[in-house]
């Protein structure tokens, strides 16, 4: 039985959202905003598999959680914080190491799924055409993604990169979360700062803004709140 998403797209090319009120001004697009509850227990979370497309993910109907941003964002870090496992995704000096869409399940009972990078590794033209088809596809064509969570350094201005790509997440109708990383490399003020003027950038664009969370990898900061946002929607799924 296909799994049926109650917080996902109803049909996925006709401007729908898995959330209820977000809006983007050329077209309709919804979210909710998290409210913390219970917390979910990280009891169980291994490796599945890594695979070079999507028709080579795994073959049941858990439901999927993406992670994704500009390379060098703190990705690794911030899936080894979530899960409390230190060593489950890999990090390395050399930005842009992910190549391939990895499985992780987590409590046996859904997948947290790391995303190639874009941005700053050193691709031939070749090579960059393979990851964005790679990461297209499964993200236009993966019917247990339930929701994209893009990474952004809290650090940086807006990027143009990044923009595009939330973009291109709201053309597709994709839902999404935005998760602001390193938080702990600024002042609490400085990263409210830089979170606003983020905001202010995206409401050029966007009637009501996706989720928004602010996480630090070193001291645990916004663990609760993604992993609760998780748990809501997870309770909201029919299988």
């Amino acid at each position: 039985m296909l799994l049926e998403r109650k917080h996902c797209f109803e049909k996925r090319c006709k401007g729908k959202h898995i959330f209820d009120n977000y809006q983007i001004k050329t077209k309709k697009i919804s979210t909710f905003a998290p409210k913390l509850r219970r917390i979910m227990e990280i009891k169980k979370a291994e490796f599945t598999l890594s695979a070079p497309m999507v028709t080579m993910c795994p073959k049941d109907n858990k439901p999927e959680y993406a992670f994704i941003g500009r390379s060098n964002v703190g990705k690794s870090s911030l899936i080894n914080m979530l899960t409390n496992h230190k060593g489950l995704a890999k990090t390395s000096a050399t930005p842009g190491k992910t190549l391939l869409i990895n499985h992780f399940i987590i409590n046996n009972e859904w997948y947290l799924v790391d995303l190639p990078g874009y941005g700053f590794a050193k691709r031939s033209k070749k090579e960059v055409q393979k990851l964005e088809q790679m990461i297209s596809g499964y993200i236009l064509q993966r019917e247990q993604l339930v929701n994209v969570f893009l990474l952004v350094d809290v650090r940086l201005e807006p990027q143009k990169i990044d923009l595009e790509f939330i973009q291109w997440l709201g053309d597709s109708s994709v839902p999404f979360a935005i998760v602001f990383t390193k938080a702990d490399k600024l002042s609490a003020s400085k990263v409210s700062q830089n979170v606003e003027a983020y905001k202010k950038v995206l409401s050029e664009t966007w009637e009501e803004l996706p989720p928004i969370f602010v996480t630090s990898s070193d001291k645990k900061q916004g663990r609760d709140e993604v992993l609760d946002y998780i748990e809501q929607i997870n309770k909201s799924l029919v299988v």
